[in-house]
């Protein structure tokens, strides 16, 4: 229902048109209904046609785009988006030619996206850090045109960004989300609404999934009894918010869990999950020491990671018997590379920003493993793209819909062959007035270059309560990130090697996750896939290096990053470097079944 009035430059009485128009659909040479109705009741267009004329064809044109409408329903989007969860999954198992852990996990339900729909080989984050990731996938843009959106502690969401959970509300979206979506920062999950869309009314014990499994086990209760009290959360959550979706409305659903994230029960990864932590062995990367106490904190990471996908096998249940999985996109991915392991999360190496990602839209083709190149940002895009929608006004990620819808396997669009990546901001204290650790790196097929704009600064953050000569505990190491190397978060695999520092057996690996480096770095991908061999003083590869850092700089200079364009000093001053807020108690949220 709207009110049209005389005449659009003065007040005056007015009509009331009381139908439904279809959401943006042209009218008459491309004109949309409700600018044509407006006019008729205006008076100053169409002044040669008579009036009966026009309204036969406004009734016409309504009734045809109607049925237009219908033959061509926009599909649902189903997002799972996963904390911290890499590039680990079954379906990955075999495409490196070469063991990985991979081979040790079990994801039925991951695979079964994939197996139906497209694997892609090469999706990477825009950044290794849970906000600002998010910040460019939500947008659509590079992670450092967010404004404060860029870093993680002291975000602040710019309301003037377009993102496309509220571009797609306004085009008649029911939306909605479980968990976490955008933090952390202020104000929590703004792009998505900050919190209104939001369901978790059936609990968030999940995102503590082995504290909260392996509680209840000491309790008594039955190992799959105590998963499955879990997973109804996760059920029941998804089903409140399919009770609350409007009838035929398309809807775009967020499941963003955060039990991937640390911590984690040591040795639930065997308890819970059944994985030997010995089966590891020898299928770890190079640069993460094979040991017993890595492998088994590894062993409790793929657990995590498959809580995770068993809750992505409830979801697609009800979304099967709610008669919707053939209508819906349903894309899975994560926020980076695994959290408090050397090379993982806050690393530009692939072990840091490589992803999983699988996509599946029943009716288009499916099992295809894909070769194209995809930096998460491009989800935006998509996802606007797939409900008919533009890009909105500064993004710059594509669309990803054209690979998604042919029927080709390895490389679609030879255009799709790099990424660019970089980080700032981090942690706050991890270094002396709250300064980044900033990088940008360009990675193609065959080569990963990066810049590390202030190599005198410490990767991970300074060493703190580590010196030569001693250091915290075992269990300080294992539980508090901000003792030492604050930009890794704490775990037992970075105790281990912390307690290792002064081993010359260890060494390397020690240097490898926590010691400076230079400024340049350059990785020889087909000989060195774990990214170990910097050849960027090489002069066999200067020529490589030379162009590959113009193609690096064109990019960030075209994209406008303030680390490269202006004085360059933008991230070096206020307010990205004011002192991070305390820690806030998470707001409850929700007009839409949140708790509280």
């Amino acid at each position: 229902m709207f009110w049209v009035t005389a005449n659009p430059h003065q007040n005056g009485a007015g009509r009331m048109f009381t139908g439904r128009l279809p959401h943006r659909q042209p009218g008459i040479n491309g004109r949309i209904w409700s600018d044509l109705l407006f006019d008729l009741w205006a008076g100053h267009r169409f002044q040669g046609m008579h009036m009966n004329r026009l309204l036969c064809a406004l009734l016409a044109g309504l009734s045809l785009t109607a049925a237009s409408t219908a033959a061509e329903k926009r599909p649902n989007v189903l997002f799972f988006f996963a904390d911290d969860w890499g590039r680990y999954a079954g379906a990955y198992s075999g495409l490196d030619g070469r063991a990985t852990a991979s081979d040790v996990i079990s994801t039925p339900n991951i695979d079964r996206i994939a197996k139906n729909g497209v694997l892609f080989r090469n999706a990477f984050v825009n950044a290794p850090s849970c906000t600002p990731c998010r910040s460019a996938l939500l947008s659509g843009r590079y992670f450092f045109a967010t404004g404060r959106a860029a870093i993680l502690q002291g975000a602040i969401w710019d309301p003037k960004i377009p993102s496309f959970p509220l571009l797609m509300r306004d085009a008649g979206y029911h939306i909605g989300e479980t968990y976490k979506v955008w933090s952390p920062g202020e104000p929590v999950d703004a792009p998505f609404g900050s919190g209104k869309y939001g369901y978790e009314k059936a609990g968030g014990s999940f995102n503590g999934f082995s504290q909260a499994a392996t509680a209840s086990v000491a309790a008594g209760v039955p190992i799959e009894e105590a998963k499955d009290k879990l997973l109804e959360q996760a059920r029941g959550n998804f089903g409140d918010f399919m009770a609350a979706k409007p009838k035929d409305a398309p809807f775009l659903y967020w499941f963003g869990p955060t039990n991937v994230h640390r911590k984690w029960i040591k040795g639930s990864g065997k308890a819970l999950w059944g994985l030997n932590p010995d089966d590891l062995e020898g299928k770890l990367p190079a640069f993460l020491p094979d040991v017993p106490e890595v492998r088994e904190d590894f062993a409790d990471y793929l657990g995590e990671a498959m809580a995770f996908d068993a809750a992505v096998g409830e979801i697609l249940k009800l979304l099967e018997a709610a008669g919707e999985l053939e209508n819906t996109l349903i894309v899975i991915s994560g926020d980076h590379g695994a959290p408090g392991f050397p090379g993982g999360k806050c690393n530009l190496y692939d072990f840091g920003v490589g992803v999983a990602l699988a996509a599946w839209w029943p009716g288009k083709p499916g099992g295809r493993v894909v070769d194209d190149f995809v930096n998460l940002m491009d989800l935006a895009p998509t996802f606007l793209d797939a409900a008919g929608l533009p890009p909105a006004e500064g993004m710059h990620g594509k669309s990803i819909l054209p690979v998604l819808t042919s029927d080709k396997s390895g490389v679609v669009d030879e255009d799709r062959s790099w990424v660019v990546t970089g980080r700032e901001r981090h942690i706050g204290i991890a270094r002396e007035g709250f300064k980044p650790y900033p990088q940008r790196a360009l990675r193609t097929k065959d080569y990963l270059y990066i810049i590390n704009f202030e190599p005198d600064r410490w990767p991970m953050g300074e060493p703190k309560a580590v010196t030569t000569d001693s250091a915290p505990s075992t269990n300080v190491l294992e539980n508090d990130t901000m003792i030492a190397f604050p930009d890794m978060d704490a775990s037992p695999a970075k105790a281990w090697l912390i307690e290792q520092r002064n081993d010359p057996k260890w060494k390397w690996h020690y240097d490898y996750a926590f010691g400076k480096r230079p400024p340049e770095e350059l990785y020889v991908l087909s000989q060195d896939p774990d990214q170990i061999h910097n050849v960027a003083e090489d002069e066999a590869y200067a020529e490589i290096r030379t162009e590959l850092h113009a193609q690096l700089m064109a990019t960030l200079e075209a994209a406008g990053d303030p680390r490269v364009t202006g004085d360059g000093v933008a991230f070096e001053n206020t307010p990205f470097t004011d002192a991070p807020p305390e820690n806030k108690k998470k707001p409850k949220k929700g007009s839409q079944g949140k708790k509280g």
